[in-house]
Parts: C-alpha cells; structure tokens; sequence
C-alpha cells in the first residue's frame, strides 16, 4: 500500500514524499528511522491504468516460486546472513512482482522491529498458517534455516502430488467437452438437413432415428433458451460452492464419486499425514498442529473430522482413539497413530504413512490414467455410431427402395 507523508526533520525543515509498507504504523516507522518526524500519513488510491489493472488481475504466486524462495531462504540462513539482509537481496532479485512487493514490505517490517512470522502472516493469500506457523516454530527453536528447508520440501512434496492428480482429471474433462461440442454441432446444424429430407421421403422412420431428429429439433429452436440455462445454472452453481452449504455438498461429492472418491481420500489423508509429521517433528504442539492442519487440508469433511478430533484432544483423549470413530479415517491409519504416540515416534510414523499414502494416490493416478484413454474411445466410438446409424441406415433404406 502506498502513503503519502509529511515531515519535519531536527532542523524543523519540512519534506514530503511517499512510501510504501502493508500499514500506517510501517509508512510511520519507515519515515521515523530516517530521522524525520511525522507530520501526517494518509492512504493513496493509486489510479492504475486498464492493463496494470489486467497484469495486477493474473499476476500471483505460485507453489513453484514458494519452493524456490524458501530454498533460497534457507541457503542464505545457514551462510549466517540477516533476516533483513535475505529478504531485500530476494527482493531485489525476484521476477515476481507481486512476489518482489511482499518481500520488500515483509524486510519493512522487520526494519520495524517485528518477527518474520509476523511479517508473513500479513499475507496470507501467499503464505498459508501452516506456512507461518512452522517459521514461529524455527524462530522459537533458532532453526530458520532447517524450517525453511523443510518447507521447501514439504511445498515440492504437496505440489507434486496434486498436480498428478489434477493432470490426470484434465484429460477426460477435455474429451468429454469436445465430445460434446462436436455432437451439440451436428444436432444443431448437419443433423436438420439430412432430417428434411427423411421426411420429406415419406418412410417409416426407426424409433431411434425419430428420437435423434427430435433432439435436433429441440437444440434448433430452443438453443438459445439451452445456452442462457446453462449459463445461469452454471453461475448459480459457482456461487453456490462458494457458501458453506455449497462447498460442504462439493467437497462431499469429491469422496463419493466412485474411484475419484479414492483418489481424493487418499489425496487428504497424505496432506494430513504429511502436515501433522512436520509440525510435529518441528516441536509444535499436538493441539496447534491439529488446529493448522484443520484449516490447510481444503476438504471441509475432513476438517470437520480434525475440529471434533481437536475438542476430544484438549479433553485428555489420545489422537489415535480421536480419530478411530470416523469412517474418514482408515483403520490402519488410527492404529499406526497409536503405535507412534505409545513409542514416541509419532512423527516419523506419520511421515511413514504420508509417503505410503503418496505412492496410493500415485498408484490411483496412474491406472486412472491407464484405463481414461479405452474407456474414451469406446464412449465416444458408441455415441457417434448411435448418432451415424440413427441417420444413414433410413437413407440407406430410401436409396435402395429407389
């Protein structure tokens, strides 16, 4: 955010400028350090132009760039370099802008005399609670570099295994679109005209080639009622995951789907896993790392589970006996879990299922993918011959009558 200020120095000389930082008590420090006195700081509405506008709109932060910056981060910490030093070298150097603004008021920050974890949760479009919790963590125990490391891997980790998933959903979508579009032309502009002339010939029609000619009649004259439906029933659709009511019904279906269903459960129990290991291993408490883990694993069935199990917790029981009641969670799971809190090692067996559960959802994506590529072929081989058949073989028939 950019200010505008107006001060005075020892000498009563008055100056006037501008700054940015993430709020006016940072705009306010920033100036004081240069040895001014601040007169008044005001908030500028910065009037951008449309393709600023535009570039602001797509430029992000992507998981990839979190990778690489907290590898960086991590280097630059165990060669004994400052925190204010790190972020305005990556600062100056990141291609990022959004990226390059955040770390250049993250160091303002901590110019200001605050925590980089309390630097970084002024961000949490970029930076996760699970993110800024684990760098608490480091900060407490005089470990950033190794937090830093661990994170970089942990993000590389998550990455990784939900773009597998997502690619392997990606394919079927774009088939079964084209495949769509493809017979929504042919109803609507091939399948009308060779329709006038089957009438016009006079012949008894199959039931199958009348139910064909009567869907593209349908499509004709009703397209655009079709396309504005579709459209409002999409937006609603849209607007309605985004309620509460909305997303607990998407995130339900996501598990129920058959063998999608599998994926997904297996995609959440290593998120949680994998989450739950690493807090843990890094000193965090058992309550806090569940509370963390609740609010990152993006499904709200499972942070339903996780909430209850939470109460339960703080109420004296074990996480394993936590958990055992709910059919979100398998069985082997909750009993791996009491092994590790009954022996100490709850972390490294968690890390232990998290990798375990990694090669299932790898397993899962690559027979998703093996079986994808037939079962398309035979679905759109059958709804195009349906589609050919129910049309040539009554012209077959009036060509031989002829």
């Amino acid at each position: 955010m950019l200010f505008e200020y107006k001060a005075i120095d020892k000498n009563n000389v008055s100056r006037e400028g501008t700054v940015e930082a993430v709020s006016s008590e940072s705009a306010i420090s920033r100036v004081q350090k240069e040895g001014y006195t601040v007169i008044s700081m005001t908030a500028v509405n910065e009037n951008k132009s449309l393709l600023e506008l535009e570039i602001d709109w797509f430029s992000g932060v992507s998981n990839k760039e979190i990778v690489i910056f907290s590898r960086q981060i991590a280097t630059l910490f165990e060669a004994q370099v400052s925190a204010l030093r790190v972020f305005r070298l990556l600062a100056s150097e990141n291609e990022n802008k959004t990226l390059k603004k955040v770390l250049s008021t993250v160091a303002d920050d901590l110019q200001s005399g605050s925590s980089i974890s309390r630097a970084l949760s002024a961000h949490p479009d970029i930076f996760s609670p699970f993110y800024i919790n684990m760098v608490r963590s480091g900060e407490e125990s005089a470990t950033l570099d190794k937090v830093f490391d661990y994170l970089a891997s942990y993000l590389d980790r998550q990455y990784q295994l939900t773009s597998k998933a997502k690619n392997a959903l990606i394919y079927p979508a774009f088939v079964i679109t084209t495949f769509v579009v493809v017979m929504s032309l042919m109803l609507t502009l091939v399948i009308p005209r060779i329709a006038q002339i089957l009438t016009e010939s006079g012949q008894e029609l199959p039931i199958y080639t009348k139910i064909v000619i009567g869907l593209s009649s349908f499509m004709t004259n009703y397209i655009g009622f079709i396309i504005v439906f579709l459209a409002g029933g999409g937006f609603f659709a849209y607007r309605f995951s985004k309620t509460e009511a909305g997303g607990r019904f998407m995130d339900e279906l996501k598990l129920s789907v058959p063998y999608i269903g599998t994926l997904y459960n297996k995609l959440y129990l290593t998120r949680i896993c994998d989450n739950l290991s690493t807090m843990l291993s890094n000193g965090i408490s058992m309550v806090q790392a569940l509370e963390v883990t609740a609010e990152v694993v993006d499904n709200r069935v499972y942070k339903e589970v996780l909430t209850l199990a939470i109460a339960e917790v703080k109420g004296g029981r074990s996480l394993a006996d936590a958990i055992a009641e709910y059919p979100e969670i398998p069985g082997v799971l909750s009993q791996m879990v009491k092994v590790g809190e009954e022996t100490g090692n709850l972390g490294s067996i968690l890390q232990t299922l998290a990798k375990f559960y990694q090669r299932e959802v790898n397993n899962a994506v690559e027979t998703l993918i093996g079986l994808i590529e037939p079962v398309m072929i035979v679905l759109l081989g059958l709804g195009v011959g349906l589609l050919l058949t129910s049309v040539l073989m009554p012209i077959y028939n009036l060509t031989s009558a002829i």
